[in-house]
């Protein structure tokens, strides 16, 4: 890519939010080598969880997987976040892997469909350097009841 990622990112009106302040005993990211590592980044704006619940196809009172697709792109802002916090989101040379945890209500099967609001997002940020190995998980219950948690491997210069 001839431009930094910042630039895309200035291109496509996408400011990454700060860095979700922990809500236990980790760091939001961690270098190793070439590999930088995120821990679970939930639906958090501002300081504040945005959506709670699990997700359901047309149930009343739960979220519905468009809301949680538009939750795990935020995850999914958060995570590049805190690669950013650690080594400057010019670094990332690509992104390797996404995984996100969906809180399902019995009987929902769409994962992947959740999931492709943080991959979508890694497409239009970084092209083919967001194509990535992944996997989409159903779980009874996420931390502070949100529906969906997504983490990332990324290589970096």
């Amino acid at each position: 890519m001839a431009a930094p990622w910042s630039a895309r990112l200035a291109e496509l009106g996408i400011e990454l939010p700060a860095v979700v302040k922990p809500v236990g005993s980790y760091t939001p990211a961690l270098r190793v080598g070439d590999l930088v590592y995120t821990s679970g980044q939930i639906p958090v704006s501002g300081g504040e969880v945005i959506i709670q619940g699990k997700v359901a196809d047309g149930a009343e009172g739960e979220v519905s997987p468009e809301q949680a697709n538009e939750a795990a792109r935020l995850c999914a802002l958060n995570a590049l976040a805190a690669v950013h916090a650690e080594v400057g989101i010019d670094s990332v040379v690509r992104v390797i892997k996404v995984v996100g945890f969906v809180a399902s209500a019995p009987g929902f099967s769409g994962q992947p469909g959740v999931i492709n609001g943080a991959s979508d997002l890694f497409g239009e940020i970084f092209g083919e350097a967001g194509v990535h190995a992944r996997s989409a998980v159903g779980v009874a219950e996420l931390p502070l009841g949100v529906p969906v948690e997504v983490e990332i491997i990324v290589q970096v210069r």
